[in-house]
């Protein structure tokens, strides 16, 4: 059971994060940015790219890798269409994130490269006399140390209560003030950061990076958003947990043959979920047009 426990926090707490980073930028431009897949595996590259260098210069490396690559995604091909119909712009991640892959693979190769950024926390450690990954409960404490950071920049800073105010009502912010550029870029810079962590915990665990490392990922925290409630922060981290926790008890609770459908599973209780609350579990406030 602990081992379970440990898991599904585990897991939920990446999805909560790369569902945090998707949720950012939804609630100041309603933009479902695919193209975060792609902020997560150029991330993990830098770290490849380092991986010989002190592990504090690689990270530092792949954050400002991540950071750069969104703020030029957003400056180079969303800006211009900002006015555009979301239909539009979600076609527009969708290339974004296409055209980074295809490039990543041009420049780099298809094949897997093994990967392990934080080496000294492959060890195994005992609690309540179970064996839990050291790895997993670094995830699980940096990932409620990122939340809770969050939370204080967005609720105490001048830059996180302007967001929170776009979020509600964009049109409204704007009349009183609120520079659309600023808070835009801020968004993307943010949700660049959180690609970065969730690259190095997520190859930390997988040992692994290729060009479509942060694809599934993405996916998955997207339907997570959408659980919790696209748009809502608080509604991101519900739905990340909720998707992590239920992924990780299927994987345990099923049978071995149906193992392999555990997606299926996974998503036929999201339908569910929508079935009965529609907008999710915690619906953002101001859902309106954005600028």
């Amino acid at each position: 059971m602990i081992q379970i426990v440990v898991d599904a926090l585990s897991l939920g707490g990446l999805y909560a994060l790369t569902a945090l980073g998707i949720g950012i930028v939804f609630s100041v431009m309603r933009l479902a940015n695919f193209a975060h897949a792609e902020l997560v595996t150029c991330a993990a590259y830098a770290l490849f790219a380092l991986s010989g260098h002190p592990a504090v210069m690689a990270i530092a490396a792949s954050v400002f890798v991540a950071m750069v690559l969104a703020v030029l995604t957003e400056r180079v091909a969303f800006r211009p269409l900002r006015r555009a119909d979301p239909a539009t712009m979600l076609i527009a991640s969708f290339t974004v994130s296409m055209f980074i892959q295809k490039l990543l693979i041009f420049a780099v190769g298809s094949r897997v490269k093994t990967l392990d950024p934080l080496p000294v926390l492959s060890r195994p450690v005992w609690i309540a006399g179970a064996q839990v990954s050291l790895l997993k409960i670094v995830t699980i404490a940096i990932c409620i140390i990122l939340l809770a950071v969050l939370v204080l920049f967005l609720k105490r800073t001048s830059a996180g209560l302007q967001m929170r105010a776009a979020a509600e009502d964009f049109t409204m912010s704007q009349l009183v003030g609120v520079r659309a550029n600023t808070v835009i870029v801020l968004a993307f810079v943010l949700s660049g950061v959180l690609a970065a962590i969730v690259a190095l915990l997520f190859a930390a665990q997988t040992g692994f990076v290729q060009p479509r490392l942060g694809v599934p990922l993405v996916l998955t925290a997207f339907v997570a958003a959408v659980i919790g409630g696209l748009g809502s922060l608080p509604g991101a981290v519900v739905g990340g947990l909720a998707v992590g926790a239920g992924a990780t008890l299927l994987q345990a609770l099923l049978p071995a043959d149906l193992r392999p459908f555990r997606e299926a599973f996974l998503f036929v209780a999201v339908i569910l979920v929508l079935l009965v609350k529609p907008n999710g579990l915690l619906p953002a406030r101001g859902m309106k047009d954005r600028v």
